[in-house]
């Protein structure tokens, strides 16, 4: 259990592991705001991201713990990404910690580092909502510049939270230490038109193509 102090009391939110052999590094996966741990996009994420060497770790954010829809204040969501560090470096002492979100629950990833309340050694966003569709101008992107840790974004070159695609790179652009990896007809979710594939498979594809990067950043420290 990952225990989370919130304003309006304690609560002890279930955590969904899947463990690597030997494992290079913990991630914690957050889901979106839609969804909760269960969706099989983060289900596919898992287990490849697993498969590789990485133990990954699944929650649900209060909200979801509560059985409601909507996401509460960001602020919940800061406290709790900063409980979850916690447990993943307890839960396996002395190797590196990433952080990683589909879509809201990478964007609260990214504010939680960004006021220095999670010290990831790297941080990956599965399809990050730089600015709501046809919104432009309400970018998501201020707080980026203040992240130190590496950032990846895995993004759909039609995923509409990204239209422009230049704003992405130019947000890109405005990080410490930044990269994108496209996803060449992919949407907000990684699909593509006329390509019917289950969603654990897109999970699992678009958690491959992460795998070098994490690799690369995360190596065993030396003892």
């Amino acid at each position: 259990m990952i225990p989370v102090s919130l304003p309006s009391g304690g609560v002890e939110l279930d955590a969904w592991i899947d463990e690597a052999t030997d494992p290079i590094a913990v991630i914690a996966l957050a889901h979106g705001a839609g969804a909760g741990h269960e969706h099989p996009f983060l289900e596919g994420v898992a287990h490849a991201w697993s498969a590789a060497g990485f133990t990954t770790v699944r929650f649900d954010f209060p909200y979801r713990h509560a059985g409601r829809r909507m996401p509460g204040p960001a602020a919940h969501a800061i406290e709790t990404w900063s409980a979850v560090e916690t447990y993943c470096r307890g839960l396996r002492p002395g190797i590196p910690f990433a952080a990683a979100g589909k879509s809201y629950g990478g964007r609260m990833a990214s504010m939680a580092a960004a006021e220095g309340r999670i010290g990831p050694e790297a941080l990956v966003y599965l399809g990050y909502p730089l600015h709501p569709p046809g919104r432009p101008e309400n970018a998501r992107a201020a707080h980026l510049p203040s992240v130190s840790a590496p950032q990846l974004f895995l993004a759909g070159t039609k995923d509409p939270f990204l239209q422009p695609l230049a704003d992405l790179e130019a947000a890109v652009a405005s990080c410490q230490v930044a990269d994108i990896e496209w996803f060449e007809g992919g949407g907000h979710s990684f699909e593509v038109a006329g390509r019917k594939l289950p969603a654990h498979e897109v999970g699992a594809a678009t958690a491959r193509a992460a795998v070098p990067w994490l690799s690369e950043r995360l190596q065993r420290p030396v003892a």
